[in-house]
C-alpha cells in the first residue's frame, strides 16, 4: 500500500470514527424487551422531540488471527455447523479479503458500531506475515477497522520492545524496512492492563480505552493470561509482571465508574473447553455456562458485575455462554475460534438513563466467515504486495508428501514426523541422542497434499514448512535422567496440565500407554514407558532433543528445565527442512507416520 493511500486510509478510519458508520445486527431489534425503541437519541415527533432511552450498540469481535492473512489449510480453515436435524457439517472458513467483506457488511446500515479483538492477532504467523514480523497482519487489521485489541501471550513472542514497535511504527531494528516507506504501526490500541514492567510497575501499554459517539460511552479493559510467562519462551518476557486476571479488571473496572463510564467490556485472553467442537451450538443448555468448562469460567465468576460482557480467546474455541457474574446475574462470554474463521455479533443495548448496558437485553451469535462473498480487493492487494515479497523464500520447495499429514489428535502423524525430524538432528550434533520431545503447541498448521499454489501437489514448500513451525526456535540436546524422563511424561497430564493435558509428540522408538480411566499422573502408566522396547531405567541418563521452550521448561515441563550438558542447535524450521530433503522425493514422497506410539486407553 502506498504512503498516500495509507494515509488515506486514516482519515477513512477518523471520519469513519466520528460518523460510526457501522453493521448490520444478526439478532434483530430488541424492541419488545425494552420500555423504550432503541435507536438514535432524539427523533422529530408531532412538532417537537421524542428521547429514546436505549441504543443498541454493535460489537463486532473476533481473536486468535495468529497472521492467518490468507485462508489457513486443512482443518485450521474448517469449522463444524450443528444442523438442525442434530448431524454437523464442515465448512471452509477463514482469509482476511473474506473476513473483511463480513464485517463490513455486517456494519452496514449500523449507527453505533465497534469492533475489538482478544489478543493474539500477530505470533506464529504464517510465512506471509512472520517473515516480516507481522508488519503485514498489523496493516491488515488497520484496513478492517479494528477499534481495539487485547494482547495475548503470542504478542510477547519477540518481547515487549517489539511489541511496542507494533504499535507505534518504526522499521525493525535488525531487518529493517521491508518497503519504500516507514512502518506506522497499529492504528487501534492494544491493552495491557495487567502487564506490568517490572521497574515501573506500571502497565507497558495502556490499561483501558473508551469509545465515544455522541452521548454513548462504552470502556475496554484488556488482559492476556497470567500464566503467560509459562507458555512464551523467557527471552519474551524478560523484564515483565503478569498480575491476575480478575483482580486487575476490577481494578480498572472502578477506575472506569469514577470516570463516568458504566458500560465496560473486558477483552481476557484465555478461555475455556466448549462442551461440542460445533460453533453454533447451545452453550447454554441445559443451564447457564453448562457448556463450558476451564479458566475462562472461574474468572467470569468472580470479575465484577461492573463489567457488561467479556470477549475471550486463547483456547481457540468457539462459543456464545452465559456465566452468572458475582451477582448471580447472567453475563455473556464469547469466543470466535481462531484464524479469523468466525466473528462473533453482540448487540450490546445502551441505556441512556443509567450510562450502563440493560444485560437482559445482551444477544450474541458467531458467524462463520464463509468463502462464498465477494473478496475485499483492498485485502488482496495487501496479500499479493507482500506474497510478491516473500515470494522468492516461500516458494523454494523443501519436502514431498504421499498424503494429507495431520496436526490434530493425542498423538498426531505431523508431531511424530517433527519428533523424528529433530531426534535426527540431534544425532548430527550427538550420536548418542536417544529421543526428542515436541510440544503440541509449537505445530501449527497441517501438512496437506493438495498444492497451495502452483508448486505441485504433494510438494511441501517453506512457506509451508514455516506455517507449521513459525517460532524459529532452537532445536536442542540436554541430559536427563531415565526417572526425569518419566516425571516428563507424567506433567503431561499433571501439575499445570492436569486439567488440559499437553502430550508431547515422541520420537520413534519411544512407546507408552496414556490411560485416560485413570486420574492425574497416574494416566501414563510407568510400567509401560519403554524406549526401543526395553524399560526406562530410571538411573541410566539419556540425551534428549527438544526445543528451547521445552528445555526451558516451558509449557508445564518444569522437570525438562532441569537438565544437563545442554547443547544448542539449529532453528526447528531447517531442520525440518533437514529431514524432508533427506527422506523424501519427487519420485519417493514420505508417507504419513503412523501415529502408533501412544497406546491410549479410554
Amino acid at each position: 500500500m502506498s504512503a498516500t493511500s495509507h494515509q488515506q486510509h486514516r482519515r477513512r478510519r477518523t471520519y469513519a470514527f466520528v460518523a460510526a458508520a457501522a453493521g448490520l445486527a444478526t439478532v434483530g431489534a430488541l424492541a419488545a424487551a425494552l420500555p423504550a425503541t432503541a435507536g438514535e437519541s432524539s427523533q422529530k415527533h408531532g412538532g417537537g422531540y421524542h428521547f429514546n432511552r436505549y441504543q443498541d450498540v454493535q460489537l463486532l469481535s473476533f481473536n486468535d488471527l495468529h497472521g492467518n492473512l490468507e485462508p489457513p489449510a486443512g482443518s485450521s480453515g474448517r469449522v463444524t455447523e450443528v444442523q438442525p436435524d442434530g448431524t454437523t457439517k464442515t465448512i471452509d472458513a477463514g482469509g482476511v479479503e473474506y473476513l473483511a467483506t463480513h464485517l463490513r457488511q455486517a456494519r452496514e446500515g449500523e449507527k453505533y458500531s465497534i469492533t475489538a479483538a482478544g489478543g493474539d492477532m500477530v505470533g506464529a504467523s504464517p510465512l506471509i506475515s512472520g517473515l516480516f514480523h507481522d508488519e503485514p497482519t498489523i496493516e491488515a487489521l488497520n484496513q478492517l477497522d479494528l477499534d481495539v485489541t487485547s494482547v495475548g501471550n503470542h504478542e510477547f513472542d519477540e518481547g515487549a520492545r517489539e511489541l511496542a514497535r507494533l504499535q507505534n511504527g518504526g522499521c525493525h531494528p535488525t531487518a529493517g524496512c521491508y518497503t519504500d516507506k516507514e512502518f506506522e504501526g497499529a492504528d487501534f490500541p492494544y491493552l495491557a492492563a495487567n502487564v506490568l514492567d517490572e521497574k515501573t510497575g506500571k502497565p507497558i501499554l495502556k490499561p483501558y480505552w473508551v469509545w465515544k459517539k455522541k452521548d454513548v460511552k462504552v470502556g475496554f479493559i484488556g488482559v492476556t493470561l497470567e500464566d503467560t510467562p509459562g507458555v512464551v519462551s523467557a527471552e519474551g518476557v524478560k523484564g515483565l509482571k503478569f498480575k491476575d486476571e480478575v483482580e486487575t479488571i476490577n481494578k480498572y473496572a472502578k477506575v472506569l465508574q469514577r470516570q463516568g463510564v458504566k458500560s465496560i467490556v473486558a477483552l481476557i485472553h484465555e478461555g475455556g473447553a466448549p462442551a461440542s467442537a460445533s460453533y453454533n451450538y447451545d452453550c447454554d443448555a441445559p443451564g447457564a455456562g453448562d457448556g463450558i468448562s476451564g479458566p475462562i469460567v472461574d474468572i467470569a465468576k468472580n470479575i465484577t458485575p461492573q463489567v457488561d460482557a467479556l470477549v475471550t480467546g486463547h483456547t481457540h474455541a468457539a462459543y456464545v455462554c452465559t456465566i452468572d457474574d458475582p451477582a448471580g446475574k447472567p453475563r455473556m462470554v464469547t469466543s470466535a475460534a481462531s484464524f479469523g474463521r468466525l466473528y462473533t455479533d453482540t448487540t450490546l443495548t445502551y441505556d441512556r438513563f443509567t450510562g450502563d448496558i440493560a444485560r437482559t437485553a445482551v444477544k450474541s451469535a458467531n458467524h462463520v466467515v464463509t468463502r462464498d462473498v465477494p473478496k475485499a480487493p483492498d485485502m488482496t492487494r495487501l496479500i499479493d504486495e507482500w506474497n510478491t515479497l516473500a515470494a522468492p523464500i516461500g516458494n523454494r520447495a523443501i519436502g514431498y508428501i504421499s498424503a494429507d499429514i495431520p496436526s490434530t489428535g493425542t498423538e498426531s502423524p505431523l508431531g511424530d514426523l517433527i519428533a523424528d525430524a529433530q531426534l535426527a538432528y540431534g544425532k548430527e550434533l550427538d550420536p548418542e541422542t536417544d529421543l526428542a520431545l515436541m510440544n503440541p503447541g509449537g505445530i501449527r498448521a497441517p501438512l496437506t497434499y493438495a498444492a497451495k499454489g502452483s508448486e505441485g501437489d504433494g510438494v511441501v514448500t517453506y512457506a509451508e514448512g514455516f506455517t507449521v513451525q513459525p517460532f524459529s526456535n532452537t532445536v536442542n540436546l540436554q541430559d536427563i535422567t531415565g526417572a526425569q524422563l518419566i516425571q516428563v511424561l507424567k506433567e503431561q497430564v499433571s501439575g499445570t496440565n492436569a486439567a488440559s493435558p499437553k502430550i508431547l509428540q515422541i520420537s520413534s522408538g519411544l512407546t507408552y500407554t496414556l490411560d485416560l480411566t485413570k486420574s492425574g499422573a497416574d494416566r501414563v502408566v510407568t510400567d509401560s514407558i519403554k524406549l526401543n522396547g526395553e524399560a526406562v531405567n530410571p538411573t541410566a541418563t539419556y540425551r534428549v532433543a527438544t526445543n528451547n521452550f521445552l528445555a526451558g521448561g516451558g509449557d508445564g515441563f518444569t522437570t525438562l528445565g532441569q537438565g544437563t550438558n545442554d547443547l544448542v542447535g539449529t532453528d526447528d524450521l531447517t531442520v525440518l527442512e533437514k529431514y524432508l530433503t533427506a527422506n523424501s522425493s519427487a519420485t519417493s514422497p514420505i508417507a504419513p507416520p503412523a501415529a502408533n506410539r501412544i497406546t491410549v486407553v479410554k
